[in-house]
């Protein structure tokens, strides 16, 4: 027996009519081209995440605050090949491209970054930004050498001078030469409160020479110790956004454009063109100790502990100093040293402290090959304050005048007692 498939087909008509109804639902559904730009405008402000809407608003609010501070010194001649430059053929001078005789002193220019803050003629910068443009022990500038800022969106440079400096805390304020030639722009508040680790920040600067960088992070950590070029160790806040050569003097702001931090070093990578770079690890002096110096440094002059120590007529207990910290465990526990202190090394005989009977070391100690002063004074606190650092103890005798006593808690042998120091200048004999 034969199987035999049966088809069976729609009529025609039903077929046309299920096309036509889909065909009708395309074209309700479908906008025209005209409809579709209607319904989906682009909306520039809803395109950004928050976060990134807080970083441009910031930028674009205060960047053309943070100026780029160029510097040029002129310096000496650099001829490597001079002692025997009278040897060499002519024809390799033309070679090495040397001339005659050495080049006219060049100028050596270096770059960093400043931002505005109160009168808008004032600008904030690193220290060792305009250093070595300055005079030894002093801000005026030295024979050769310039100092100039240029605010974003202009061409030209505006000469500035050096108002003040604090070296301890790589500080120094600049003013425009020509008030009017400044622009007026937003300058920026000082953050209150102090940095958190976590928290987002903005740092805006000119790393190499690219004006008006801007990149952002986070408070990595706080309380860094670090030396700085006074030779002082102060806290600062540490941050993972990217901070390179030129960045030094530049802002790092918080999400609302506050003032946290004025970058001011790094831990360096080296590329392969043998230039310095970003590690991700940067250093910012906290801003609170700008708010502290910034009456000092538009008072003019050098300040600070670096500055104080130059005077040569500054009021001085007369004394020479080491942190314990800095000694070795098996010498302290052999002489059964306090925990912390600082060793009084020294004592000048015609000083302030040797008339108080503040005294030195009498011998010298050898513990495991250590040679240590040893029979002297240690001192524990001056004024009430606790010592561990010898910059801790200059900070409480700069800050006075002469004629001025210092209280010094002292541990002799075991013994503590207190002794007060009336300051006074050296009498140079």
């Amino acid at each position: 027996m034969s199987h035999v498939r049966a088809v069976i087909a729609p009529r025609p008509s039903l077929i046309a009519t299920l096309v036509l109804a889909f065909a009708l639902l395309l074209a309700s559904s479908q906008p025209t081209f005209g409809q579709e730009a209607q319904t989906n405008t682009f909306d520039e402000a809803a395109a950004f995440l928050e976060d990134e809407r807080n970083t441009i608003d910031i930028v674009e609010r205060f960047g053309n605050g943070v100026v780029a501070v160029n510097v040029a010194v002129l310096g000496e001649a650099v001829d490597p090949l001079a002692p025997f430059r009278d040897s060499l053929p002519p024809q390799f001078r033309e070679f090495f491209r040397l001339p005659q005789e050495p080049d006219t002193p060049p100028m050596r220019q270096g770059s960093g970054s400043g931002f505005v803050v109160g009168e808008r003629s004032q600008i904030v910068t690193n220290f060792h930004v305009v250093q070595t443009a300055l005079q030894q022990g002093g801000v005026e500038l030295r024979d050769g050498a310039s100092i100039e800022v240029v605010f974003p969106g202009h061409e030209h440079s505006i000469a500035v001078r050096v108002v003040g400096a604090n070296p301890d805390y790589d500080l120094a304020l600049l003013e425009a030469e020509d008030l009017d030639e400044v622009p007026e722009v937003e300058s920026f508040e000082l953050a209150e409160a102090l940095a958190r680790v976590g928290q987002k920040v903005i740092a805006i600067g000119n790393p190499f020479g690219l004006a008006s960088t801007v990149t952002t992070g986070i408070v990595s950590a706080v309380g860094r110790n670090f030396e700085s070029v006074g030779r002082i160790e102060i806290e600062m806040i540490q941050t993972d956004a990217a901070i390179n050569p030129g960045n030094s003097g530049g802002p790092l702001l918080d999400s609302r454009g506050r003032l946290i931090g004025i970058n001011t070093a790094i831990v360096p990578g080296v590329g392969v063109d043998g230039r310095r770079g970003n590690l991700g690890i940067g250093f910012a002096v906290p801003a609170q100790l700008l708010q502290e110096s910034l009456p000092l440094l538009q008072a003019g002059g050098l300040s600070g502990i670096a500055a104080a120590a130059l005077d040569p007529d500054r009021p001085r207990l007369g004394i020479a100093i080491m942190a314990l910290e800095t000694v070795p465990p098996s010498v302290r526990d052999t002489l059964d040293l306090p925990d912390q202190g600082l060793v009084i090394t020294g004592v000048d005989p015609a000083g302030a402290a040797a008339e108080a009977e503040v005294r030195g070391p009498t011998y010298v100690a050898t513990v495991d090959g250590v040679e240590f002063p040893a029979g002297g004074d240690v001192v524990l606190a001056a004024d009430g304050q606790p010592l561990s650092r010898p910059e801790d103890l200059q900070r409480i005798v700069f800050a006075k005048d002469e004629g001025d006593v210092v209280t010094l808690e002292l541990w002799r042998n075991g013994v503590t007692r207190e002794v007060e120091v009336t300051l006074r200048a050296p009498t140079g004999e």
